[in-house]
């Protein structure tokens, strides 16, 4: 990985990457792709032409956002001043899971820790050109969240209520459920990013880095898909409705972010008599050729700003440039919703 590091920086320091026959295939990494798989290329006002350095930097907005959930769920403590940037936004809510057995907590603090060395490669690769932190509050964003996937019908109508006192920080159980709000968006997105890269963003590096993170978030998506429904197989949807709850919020992902998801176990409850799930309900894939889903960088703006239009619908709106977890907005350049 230090070679690869080496390589993004000595990209980054050519600022004419996106010029000649680059400049299409980065400008299509940003887009990502449609969900018929063909690129799109968006037209960004006032950005002309978006750098490899702004796509590092959108994916350091997130890893900031899984770092500083993760690290304050396993120590009460986010990441540290070293790793922030000197304009760092402020994070509300947040405080250490107690109760938790000691295979529990070794399990926190591993996804925790691979969160932070997401932050300090991406920093690291970005140097100078780095974004700080943005504002974040997990209040405001698990909030949101729960009161948009609530009131959505008729596709999560057979599913129970989350709970209005919903913590992710209460319990374990609450962490996965606010664990799922995340992971299978990391994994979509790096999946969306990877095939557009450019002959010379292969070269520099950006190709292994993107694949090589993208496999750490898939092992965290599929840790927590497969504890969900482990239990809930064992302890049956009545007891254990958090396989549900999750099940509430991919509809809410689907809802904002283009439709890519695959559910726990499908969107309508299961007898707790019914010792099962349906097919691909551990692995987030497509059911024709079990290939990873993907999504554009709009489409996860749509869902880390919780974008609906109008308040309270479920169809995106373009202009948006800030909510849901980020009361201020992403840093850098990639920060407004375009459709």
């Amino acid at each position: 990985m230090e070679n690869t590091k080496q390589f993004i920086k000595s990209a980054l320091s050519r600022r004419n990457f996106l010029a000649g026959a680059g400049t299409t295939a980065a400008v299509a990494m940003i887009a990502g792709c449609s969900d018929n798989g063909t690129i799109t290329l968006p037209v960004l006002p006032g950005i002309t032409p978006i750098t490899d350095a702004d796509i590092l930097n959108f994916a350091l907005n997130l890893e900031y956002l899984e770092a500083e959930f993760y690290l304050r769920a396993a120590t009460g403590n986010g990441l540290a001043a070293a790793d922030i940037g000197a304009s760092a936004g402020a994070v509300t809510g947040g405080t250490k899971v107690t109760g938790l057995t000691a295979a529990q907590q070794s399990i926190v603090n591993e996804i925790a820790y691979d969160e932070q060395q997401h932050v300090r490669f991406l920093r690291s690769a970005l140097g100078s050109a780095a974004v700080s932190r943005p504002a974040i509050d997990f209040n405001a964003g698990f909030g949101g969240a729960v009161t948009a996937a609530n009131s959505l019908s008729p596709a999560s109508a057979t599913l129970p209520l989350i709970p209005t006192a919903f913590n992710p920080f209460g319990s374990f159980d609450q962490f996965l459920v606010g664990s799922f709000v995340f992971e299978d968006v990391g994994v979509t997105a790096y999946n969306g990013a990877a095939p557009l890269l450019s002959t010379a963003g292969i070269t520099a590096g950006y190709l292994a880095a993107a694949a090589g993170i993208l496999a750490v978030e898939a092992y965290h998506a599929s840790y927590v898909r497969t504890v969900l429904t482990g239990i809930t197989i064992n302890q049956g949807y009545t007891a254990y409705p958090y396989a549900l709850f999750a099940n509430r919020v991919s509809a809410l992902r689907a809802a904002l972010g283009g439709g890519n998801e695959t559910p726990l176990s499908g969107f309508a409850a299961v007898p707790s008599t019914v010792a099962t799930v349906g097919a691909s309900s551990i692995v987030s894939a497509d059911t024709t050729n079990a290939i990873a889903f993907h999504r554009n960088t709009d489409q996860v703006l749509h869902i880390v700003y919780g974008a609906f239009s109008p308040v309270g619908g479920s169809t995106p709106t373009a202009g948006v440039t800030k909510g849901g977890f980020f009361p201020n907005g992403l840093n850098g350049n990639i920060s407004i919703t375009l459709s």
